[in-house]
């Protein structure tokens, strides 16, 4: 560890975990790293958990609010919701016990986009932040930061933050050292000039997080890795749904609307986005790149392959066999991979000027187009829109994929109307399912219902889709977007009612 803390004066404040969980206090507000279960705080927040348990035992309610890059790990989000030690939790979750809590009424939680999250913080928009808590693979003599896994929004949480708690973690490969671009050029409005990134492998900033030095009162070394869960292979849905991604792009190909190196691409994480990625190996595409927010194990194989040349995101989301196979190989990934602040891995500016290809799940859609990528009949939260939208509303193509039926078949992907809207119909080019492709792109509301209908609902319940468009065309209050505004979520009332969408 002497070779992972090289300034003096930040030796001086090496203490326990518990130690410096003793420094934070009820109800302050704590920003602390992490990203999709990459570089996140280990030790802290479970000494933590422990002394909000204790004081909870002794009738003191012990709560604070979090914010961190996006979802983090059990250690994090579960060891903190397990003893109700949150009050405020932002900006996205995975953790089954934050969703139980937020779902139950008894945790507040801001759903944001993730591009947001450090110009609000910039704003004042969260109020202050009191204590950041950032893991770190290690600190150099003049005291700047090697960022570990994931960046997410670090560099905004060590600015802002009054005081500073750095968890130095040795597990991190000392290879990561010179992977990260950490841009300091941005400003608050009217003062914003623009960010001089014009390729996914412009390097615009510097490797290595800074800090003020007297606001670090504690530094703790911790052994330990981040907990990213193994994907399942690709099933055939989702081998499916790749292949009429692909059909798709080879069109826009011949079209003269691409070139065969595509354009930058975003994509979401899981099994679909995987076999997207396998597929545009499979496919023959050499020499892309991707600008993106998670280096998934997909993109590690691609870059292997040369599919990929680069990979620019925030942070990892490997499974263990991923974080093996990066660790073993670091020499060749730290070449071809950045990972950058996630105020410019997600920036809409940047997004737009490189015209990145979104691809990104979602829970449904509805036959307009409207997607929901949130909520469960509406009201029922699952992780949170993290940053689809980001890149839904600024990239070049916008596609939204899903399986047509979930849990068997008593869910339909394809709805009426979306019980919760996170994406518009404006925004929504391309829907896909196992079924079929639906582009959208040029058709006026009618037209995509059709489309969507036809080529994405699944068999057993196109009939019904049908029957309700055909209806509401007839009998709506307006012809444009037609809707029968009794029977719109009757499909999602009788899910919460039977526990499916079909008829009795």
């Amino acid at each position: 560890m002497q070779q992972r803390i090289l300034d003096p004066r930040l030796r001086e404040r090496l203490m326990t975990a518990e130690q410096a969980a003793e420094l934070i206090q009820p109800g302050m507000t704590v920003a602390m790293s992490g990203f999709t279960g990459a570089g996140y705080p280990k030790a802290v927040p479970q000494a933590l958990a422990a002394r909000m348990e204790q004081a909870s035992g002794e009738g003191h309610p012990f709560r604070i609010k979090v914010l961190t890059g996006a979802s983090t790990a059990p250690e994090l989000d579960g060891a903190l919701a397990r003893v109700e030690g949150m009050e405020l939790r932002l900006p996205y979750q995975s953790d089954p016990n934050v969703r139980e809590r937020i779902n139950a009424g008894t945790l507040n939680y801001i759903d944001i986009h993730l591009s947001h999250v450090a110009q609000h913080t910039w704003f004042g928009f969260f109020g202050d932040i009191d204590v950041a808590v950032i893991e770190v693979a290690g600190i150099r003599e003049d005291g700047r930061l090697v960022p570990s896994s994931s960046v997410g929004n670090n560099k905004t949480w060590l600015d802002q933050a009054d005081k500073v708690i750095i968890e130095v973690n040795r597990w991190q490969p000392a290879a990561l050292d010179g992977m990260h671009d950490i841009y300091y050029g941005t400003a608050l409005p009217p003062h914003r000039q623009p960010i001089p990134l014009t390729a996914p492998d412009d390097r615009i900033g510097e490797p290595y997080l800074k800090v003020d030095p007297a606001k670090i009162i504690a530094v703790v070394e911790t052994d330990a890795p981040d907990r990213n869960s193994a994907f399942s292979p690709p099933d055939e849905a989702s081998q499916q749904i790749a292949g009429h991604l692909l059909d798709f792009l080879d069109h826009e190909i011949k079209r003269g609307r691409l070139t065969d190196k595509l354009l930058p691409l975003q994509s979401g994480v899981g099994n679909i986005a995987n076999a997207v990625l396998a597929g545009l190996s499979q496919g023959g595409y050499k020499g892309l790149a991707a600008y993106t927010e998670v280096i998934q194990d997909g993109m590690l194989e691609l870059l292997k392959n040369g599919t990929l040349r680069m990979a620019s995101a925030t942070s990892f989301s490997l499974s263990p066999a991923g974080i093996e196979e990066f660790n073993a190989n670091v020499d060749f990934y730290s070449k071809r991979i950045l990972l950058r602040p996630q105020e410019i891995s997600n920036h809409p500016e940047i997004i737009r000027r490189l015209g990145c290809i979104a691809m990104n799940g979602m829970i449904e859609a509805d036959i307009y187009g409207n997607v929901n990528s949130t909520h469960i009949a509406g009201s029922r939260i699952m992780n949170g829109i993290g940053g689809s939208g980001d890149f839904t509303r600024n990239g070049y193509l916008s596609v939204f994929l899903s399986p047509s039926t979930a849990k068997g078949g008593k869910i339909s992907g394809i709805v009426p109307m979306a019980s919760h809207v996170d994406h518009t119909e404006h925004d929504t080019m391309v829907i896909v399912t196992e079924q079929g492709l639906a582009d959208l792109r040029g058709l006026a509301p009618k037209q995509r219902a059709r489309l969507i209908i036809e080529r994405c609902a699944h068999p057993d319940y196109k009939p019904m889709l049908q029957d309700y468009f055909d209806r509401a065309s007839r009998e709506s209050y307006g012809k444009h977007t037609p809707h029968l505004l009794d029977e719109a979520l009757s499909w999602h009332r009788r899910f919460v009612e039977t526990g499916t969408m079909r008829p009795g």
